[in-house]
């Protein structure tokens, strides 16, 4: 069941965002009165799953769910149509129309891309509104689960202030921000210190493999009791939250598995809060420092309810709304021109993270949850977006420097130019899908 809700959500939203972004080179090619001779989501390799001839343009759904596109008459693109390059120009086809219409056909989908995400912000924040954590709430520091982030020099129970000279005000902004941060400004035990961070950080974390990097601090929560346990019938209950050990405070549960290490095999006098009691109870230390317990995650309403953490809650007006959701989208479109950055960085090891279509899979809930899905759907069309205006022949951005450069210099390059180009485009960006989705296919082989 889980599987069915993550590829719905998947193809759901793979398919609204290439539909739309194919839209944006739909309509102002229409408008310029350009021929449009096919419109396909997914593509029609060998085959089509349907297809139906409407006017001039063939609307149709391929069997590959690897994209989509336009074929839009006299254009060197993915078909590479040579055939028809070779007859003489007519008025419909995109390359007799004016360089600025070329350039606004071209610029049509990513402006969809971009324009989707701040609609959905918009949106998103009108319907569910903000809910977060201030770091300055944050009391007793952050729990640093990674030995890499260690190693460089962070800790659990340490505040990180700012990255880079920038003020953190939210937890939410702290993970991303370190990742690709250099200069990281922390409070230690109320002494401020400024922690550099290696550049091959994120090449040394994804070569450690490990689950957890930075997070909250939370409290000892027991799940159940194992049946094997030697604290079955010691009186632990589902809910019980250890506070204590040995007359020592265990707030957190970082604690009580560093003071666990200290006390294996012995009997020890544990602290319980239940409820709005705190009673005491002994428990057993196994040899291996457990209790035989499992933990469970508290939620952010748990956790403001036992005290932890004071979360802040932001509710807004339609026309409030608006500023906030191009914020984010700005903010967003920041942030991933930033990871593109540190990618095509060999130096960071940035690189090894990249995925393909088994890691956008991977980033949806198995659980439906409409906001989850837009918010995702709005950070997967600023993805596209952005790609697709990198200045590589075969995508938009490259088709946009070479218009770039006809407006610039009034020459426009030959046709054998653009088909050489063309490929060489296509070859390239082959290549770069083979490499996002070997990474997936690596990774889920041998991590």
């Amino acid at each position: 069941m889980d599987f069915v809700i993550k590829i719905s959500q998947f193809l759901l939203s793979l398919s609204l965002l290439i539909i739309l972004h194919e839209l944006g080179h739909f309509i102002p090619a229409k408008l310029f009165k350009t021929r449009v001779e096919k419109f396909y989501l997914f593509f029609d390799v060998k085959f089509s799953l349907f297809k139906k001839k409407i006017g001039d343009t063939v609307y149709g759904i391929g069997w590959l769910p690897l994209g989509g596109y336009v074929k839009i008459s006299g254009m060197i693109d993915e078909s590479m149509d040579t055939e028809q390059m070779a007859k003489e120009p007519q008025p419909w086809e995109f390359r007799s129309k004016p360089a600025w219409q070329r350039l606004i056909i071209m610029l049509g989908g990513v402006t969809v891309n971009f324009l989707l995400a701040i609609v959905i912000y918009i949106g998103i924040s009108f319907f569910y509104g903000d809910t977060f954590l201030p770091v300055e709430n944050i009391n007793d520091g952050l729990l640093v689960q990674s030995s890499v982030a260690n190693k460089a020099g962070l800790h659990t129970g340490d505040k990180i202030i700012a990255v880079d000279g920038e003020k953190i005000e939210k937890f939410s902004d702290i993970s991303e921000k370190v990742l690709f941060g250099h200069e990281i400004e922390i409070e230690r035990d109320g002494t401020p210190s400024t922690v550099t961070m290696p550049v091959d950080f994120l090449s040394q974390l994804m070569d450690a493999k490990e689950k957890g990097f930075i997070s909250l601090r939370q409290p000892f929560v027991v799940v159940q009791v194992q049946d094997s346990s030697a604290n079955y019938s010691s009186g632990l209950k589902k809910g019980d939250i250890i506070v204590g050990m040995n007359d020592q405070a265990t707030k957190y549960a970082d604690q009580v598995i560093a003071s666990l290490e200290t006390l294996k095999g012995q009997e020890i006098a544990a602290t319980i809060k239940r409820e709005d009691q705190e009673i005491s109870l002994p428990l057993k230390v196994s040899s291996e420092g457990k209790l035989g317990v499992v933990l469970g995650a508290s939620t952010p309403k748990t956790l403001e309810a036992l005290g932890y953490y004071k979360f802040d809650v932001k509710d807004y007006g339609f026309f409030e709304s608006i500023p906030v959701g191009v914020t984010k989208a700005k903010d967003k479109v920041v942030s991933y021109w930033d990871q593109l950055g540190a990618i095509f960085s060999p130096s960071t090891g940035a690189y090894k993270g990249v995925g393909g279509f088994k890691a956008i899979y991977d980033i949806f809930p198995s659980t439906w949850s409409w906001e989850y899905f837009w918010s995702i759907t709005a950070f997967l069309s600023i993805m596209l977006g952005v790609l697709n205006l990198l200045p590589i022949p075969a995508l938009d951005g490259g088709h946009v420097m070479f218009l770039l450069y006809e407006m610039i210099s009034g020459r426009k390059p030959g046709d054998k130019f653009m088909e050489y180009a063309q490929m060489v485009g296509f070859f390239l960006l082959i290549a770069l899908v083979l490499f996002a989705n070997g990474n997936d296919i690596y990774k889920a082989l041998f991590e």
